[in-house]
């Protein structure tokens, strides 16, 4: 049978839409003239003596699926640091890892792999194009030393910023081995103390809670995987944060987290990507009659409704867009009776991007157990419209509590569930180009389908540096102190050294 498309990526489509960005254009072309300098930089209010980033794996850097070293010296805090050198910024320290592979050891065994790089037809991994590698980042053998400004923790929900021994290595696997990197002589201490021991003047606290539905949402809703957090626990520990990044007096900017439908990870493969012929689906068809015939069954003892029985009955055709079989827990449950779960996928699932290798591929070798056909797809691949309500309404409620957060104590704030929105619809203007959400062409979102590229994180960047103009009165745009979209890639070479 014919290799399942998840997306569909051609040489032919790259190069992205030329459009014009007048506000930055214009400050560039001031800077070039003798007659209309640009104005001096100020900093306004804020202090950006020693500026501490602090969140989850966007703070990190996280891009292609791993942190490796490029990644993090175009990580968005070192971008808005090396900024803030140009303001009375100090310096800026990051637990830079060993190499460009990504990937972590412990021992010298790999407990993650390294990052991903294009493949001719969509996300790969590295080593599957140059070869086997040896992570180099071992948090047994060589963790850097701190004090760290960058506290980006990949994985971390909310409340772990806040848990001691997070960063203990005698916790694995309980405890974070990038927390692991930065904890030091003091393994117990929070991420939170930290970042308070450093007496912060300015700091970023982005994403924060961005975990704590993520995991839910890339396990397909399936709770014995991952559990979206409560949102008073959320509350609890974001105020427990902004308590303690503030308590000297310290300025900042915070952000609040996007709706998963903005990343590609839950959009890049479409729900009708099974192709079929006639035979073949007369053959599959054959092996859903009995449970079609029990559907029926159920409608004429009153157990289904009419739109039910439509909405479970599975029906293949010659096409190339046949809707995948899927497991719903959502549905009325007949297994008293012997009858399963069981529909076809519509526009309003998610298939999460793993799904992608899945798909397709035979259950045991078996040619006639077809996962996402005649085997339906377990509940860990898809997001069904009622999961998708409760990672939005978690969303919302972890949103309004970092709004009023940071409303309340005059922190700068950064839209950034706008952003990806805008980006997943119309696309965004960074200077010269038009960067969309869409996989490995789009410019902003990288190989992971999740994270963001260079580029995306100095868009990131430019966003929190319009926001303390705004907040703090400084003139980072003005003067133009801001990233330039030139100077930063979307895609790593897979020979990145």
């Amino acid at each position: 049978m014919k290799k399942f498309k998840y997306i569909i990526l051609s040489f032919l489509a790259i190069g992205f839409l030329a459009c014009e960005n007048e506000t930055l254009d214009d400050l560039r072309n001031r800077g070039n003239t003798d007659t209309e300098p640009l104005p001096e930089l100020t900093s306004g209010t804020a202090d950006f003596s020693n500026y501490v980033a602090f969140g989850p794996s966007f703070t990190a850097g996280f891009s292609d699926g791993s942190v490796f070293l490029a990644a993090q010296e175009n990580s968005f805090p070192k971008i808005i640091a090396d900024m803030f050198a140009n303001a009375g910024g100090g310096n800026f320290t990051q637990p830079l890892v060993s190499d460009n592979y990504g990937g972590l050891a412990a021992g010298g065994v790999r407990i993650s792999d390294p990052r991903l790089v294009f493949g001719g037809a969509g996300p790969v991994p590295l080593e599957s194009v140059v070869g086997p590698v040896t992570v180099g980042t071992d948090i047994v053998l060589n963790n850097p030393t701190g004090p760290f400004n960058n506290l980006g923790m990949p994985g971390a929900k909310s409340f772990h910023f806040i848990a001691p021994g997070y960063g203990n290595i005698a916790n694995l696997p309980n405890a974070n081995p990038y927390a692991v990197r930065v904890t030091g002589n003091t393994p117990n201490a929070t991420i939170l103390e930290l970042a308070i021991a450093q007496n912060p003047s300015f700091f970023t606290a982005d994403l924060i809670g961005g975990n704590d539905v993520l995991g839910y949402a890339t396990a397909g809703g399936d709770e014995t995987i991952d559990q979206i957090t409560d949102p008073l626990t959320f509350e609890f520990a974001f105020n427990t944060i902004i308590d303690g990044l503030t308590a000297n007096g310290a300025k900042g900017v915070v952000t609040n987290i996007p709706y998963v439908s903005s990343l590609p990870y839950f959009t890049a493969v479409g729900h009708d990507v099974v192709p079929l012929d006639q035979a073949t689906a007369n053959l599959v068809n054959g092996g859903f009659a009995a449970y079609n015939g029990g559907l029926l069954f159920a409608q004429s003892n009153g157990l289904l409704d009419a739109e039910e029985v439509a909405q479970r009955t599975i029906n293949f055709t010659a096409s190339s867009n046949n809707a995948v079989v899927i497991e719903d827990e959502n549905l009325t449950d007949l297994s008293a009776f012997g009858i399963p779960s069981y529909r076809q996928a519509t526009a309003n699932d998610l298939v999460v991007l793993p799904a992608a290798s899945v798909i397709g591929t035979t259950v045991g070798g078996n040619p006639t157990l077809i996962n996402g056909v005649s085997v339906p797809l377990a509940d860990q691949w898809i997001l069904t419209p009622e999961e998708q309500i409760e990672i939005i309404t978690a969303v919302d409620s972890y949103n309004s509590t970092i709004s009023s957060v940071a409303s309340s104590r005059g922190l700068a704030f950064v839209d950034v569930n706008a952003i990806l929105e805008e980006a997943a619809s119309t696309g965004i203007v960074f200077d010269d180009f038009i960067h969309t959400a869409d996989l490995v062409f789009g410019g902003l979102v990288s190989l992971d389908g999740i994270h963001l590229t260079s580029r995306g994180y100095a868009y990131m960047a430019n966003a929190f540096l319009q926001a303390i103009d705004t907040t703090y009165g400084s003139n980072f745009e003005a003067s133009g102190n801001i990233a330039r979209a030139d100077d930063f890639v979307t895609n790593y070479s897979p020979l990145l050294q």
